[in-house]
């Protein structure tokens, strides 16, 4: 069973937790969190990405020279695809790029993003994340103490909008609640810093 420091905002370690095995001391599965992270982008594509064929380009309707004795190939449309301003041959259409993926698969790469965070030093526990107006400079006092890289994330169990908008001024600084990880947001940030209620809420729905 995995112990970390409890820390404040201020840095200063005041207590120490013991993080379920289930979810933080497993054998990281990297042939799973690397599927939950293509699904992921997969899922971010908007796919509006369009070409024109050859009966959606302008012009080209009457053929440019008669058919023999020009010397020339044989050409039907100014507007072909072998032409300059033709239309283009298979070219992207709007799709949707979107799957899902089994939700053991989903909980399995959530389990070991975390436990990833773990091994590598970079989850911190803080006591309580709090602020007492919107005050960006708080947020940034705040990693400055914690030790947070340029890339952090903080997770608190409810939403809290002097938190969410103080720290979405700072780039590179992400917030998230409990039922909206991801495994490629865990495993992009820097430090993942983690408010300890947001940690009992985590082992609750997920051991």
């Amino acid at each position: 069973m995995p112990k970390v420091k409890v820390l404040d905002m201020t840095g200063k370690e005041v207590s120490e937790i013991a993080l379920s095995d289930e979810i933080f001391g497993i054998e990281p599965n990297q042939v799973v969190m690397h599927e939950a992270v293509v699904n992921y982008l997969a899922n971010q594509r908007q796919g509006t990405h369009s070409t024109l064929t050859r009966t959606e380009v302008r012009g080209g309707g009457r053929k440019p020279w008669r058919q023999k004795g020009t010397g020339h190939a044989r050409q039907g449309s100014i507007r072909a695809p072998q032409w300059t301003h033709g239309g283009i041959v298979f070219g992207p259409k709007p799709r949707d790029y979107s799957y899902s993926l089994n939700k053991k698969v989903k909980r399995l790469a959530l389990k070991s993003a975390l436990s990833t965070k773990v091994l590598e030093g970079e989850l911190i526990v803080v006591d309580n994340i709090a602020l007492d107006g919107y005050k960006t400079k708080a947020v940034v006092e705040m990693l400055g103490a914690l030790g947070a890289g340029k890339k952090a994330m903080i997770v608190m169990p409810e939403a809290d909008q002097k938190v969410i908008k103080s720290a979405g001024n700072i780039p590179g600084v992400k917030t998230s609640l409990v039922n909206t990880l991801n495994v490629y947001d865990i495993l992009n940030c820097d430090k993942f810093i983690i408010a300890a209620d947001a940690v009992a809420k985590l082992e609750e729905v997920y051991a």
